[in-house]
């Protein structure tokens, strides 16, 4: 079955070449998440923030930077919303006697549809009718 496949895209490429036309392959790579920054120091308590529902939008929590020695809050912001992907918050992780900031990602699996962010306000459980 591969080796059809194979031939076939062969085939396909090799017209397009003597035909005048070109082929043009490209290769990509994601990074994982990167570790940016190591202090010895425990940062402080992450900062309660007010968060809207944006339909279309994703809020990307805020964080704590340090400075020089000084720990200072960067304030969370929205981002739009990206079909098919779900945000992944940033964190800090202790590793050993450090502490490491992982930044935040966007990961496959997100819903593929448009999210009602309505619900995102009800206490308990939501109910739905499907008639």
């Amino acid at each position: 079955m591969m080796l059809k496949h194979t031939l076939g895209s062969l085939a396909l490429a090799a017209s397009l070449f003597g035909a005048g036309g070109c082929l043009v392959t490209a290769h990509g790579e994601v990074a994982a998440p990167v570790a940016v920054v190591e202090v010895q120091e425990e940062p402080p308590a992450p900062r309660y923030e007010t968060i809207e529902v944006r339909p279309g939008f994703v809020f990307i929590g805020g964080r704590w930077v340090n400075n020089g020695g000084h720990w200072n809050w960067r304030a969370g912001y929205y981002e739009r919303e990206r079909v098919g992907y779900a945000w992944e918050q940033g964190r800090w992780e202790t590793r050993g006697r450090s502490h490491v900031w992982v930044e935040g990602r966007w990961r496959s699996g997100g819903g593929g549809g448009v999210r009602d962010h309505r619900e995102d306000r009800h206490e308990g459980p939501v109910v739905r009718d499907h008639r």
